[in-house]
């Protein structure tokens, strides 16, 4: 009768530690996923300076650009900030909505200024045109 007490409370402790990893282990799953998708831009994502230009941060990283979709009103005039956070040749380079190839050291911010079109949208991509991202005109509703 011990013994099958003794075994009774070994499975118990067993299956709480086993629910306590399986509960820790989606929570990790659940954050991974939420970084994995970020949210995505809008036309009020970044900071409005001084000067009405909107500033938006986007990382150039192994995944490509993040967000790769930015909004703006037609016309408004944004700085866009990439920031490159992994070594690879690919991502090294952007190529700007005007052609333009620019150098995009790692871990430093490199501002590249262009302006929402009327309609449509303006792409930027990696240098070797692996990886895209696009300046979208949002008219307002």
């Amino acid at each position: 009768m011990v013994a099958t007490a003794r075994y009774g409370r070994r499975m118990l402790r067993s299956l709480f530690v086993l629910a306590l990893v399986t509960v820790s282990f989606t929570a990790c799953k659940k954050e991974a996923a939420k970084q994995a998708n970020p949210a995505p831009a809008t036309v009020t994502t970044g900071t409005v300076g001084s000067d009405g230009v909107r500033r938006i941060a986007i990382e150039a990283s192994k995944a490509g650009y993040t967000p790769d979709r930015v909004p703006g009103k037609p016309g408004e005039k944004l700085t866009l900030v990439f920031t490159r956070t992994f070594e690879a040749d690919c991502i090294s380079q952007l190529k700007t909505p005007d052609g333009k190839l620019v150098d995009l050291p790692m871990n430093k911010p490199v501002e590249v200024a262009v302006t929402v079109p009327q309609t449509g949208e303006l792409g930027f991509a990696c240098g070797m045109d692996m990886f895209h991202g696009v300046v979208v005109a949002q008219p307002s509703s």
